[in-house]
């Protein structure tokens, strides 16, 4: 199991947000990830199911691919992944197939959060392979980046009502 200072802890998952960041600036849900191993990130992640048209590219998802790629093994051992929200039952899955011993995450995941909000699956002790969880590393920007994605897409569906509702009017008046 790897160990690290706060400071690397914050360091990586800085690296997870620019990958969430990647997926904000395509209107995709910005979540971001890194796998970790020796201190260098073998693996890096962020949400694509729109751009790709799938509905399984989660950001952890492709952080997984990448970084089997790079060890050339299908077992990530001695690897830790940072995540900048709670990763889901589809993520906490693939997560303990890979064998990633340890996971951090920003923020929690009310909705679908499988690594302690819903579910637990990381840890479940019925299973033949339990993660360490951490999580609240950069708590309050992982949760921003959120906010900020969701906030936007209210103002634009109230934005394009409001013009529904003008071109509406304006038709009503010919």
């Amino acid at each position: 199991m790897q160990t690290f200072t706060e400071e690397e802890k914050a360091y990586f998952m800085k690296e997870a947000l620019k990958e969430a960041e990647k997926s904000l600036a395509k209107e995709e849900i910005p979540i971001g990830c890194v796998i970790v191993k020796d201190d260098h990130v073998i693996g890096r992640g962020h949400n694509a199911r729109e751009e790709l048209n799938q509905a399984i590219m989660h950001a952890e998802i492709m952080a997984i691919q990448e970084a089997n790629q790079t060890v050339g093994n299908w077992r990530l051992l001695e690897t830790t992944l940072f995540v900048t929200i709670e990763p889901c039952v589809m993520c906490s899955g693939a997560i303990g197939l890979a064998r990633i011993p340890q996971v951090i995450y920003g923020a929690p995941n009310q909705k679908f959060g499988a690594a302690g909000s819903l579910y637990d699956i990381l840890t479940d002790e019925r299973l033949n392979h339990r993660v360490q969880v951490e999580t609240g590393i950069l708590h309050n920007e992982c949760a921003a980046i959120m906010q900020t994605f969701f906030r936007q897409g209210r103002e634009k569906k109230k934005a394009a009502k409001r013009l529904a509702e003008e071109a509406k009017e304006k038709n009503d008046l010919q």
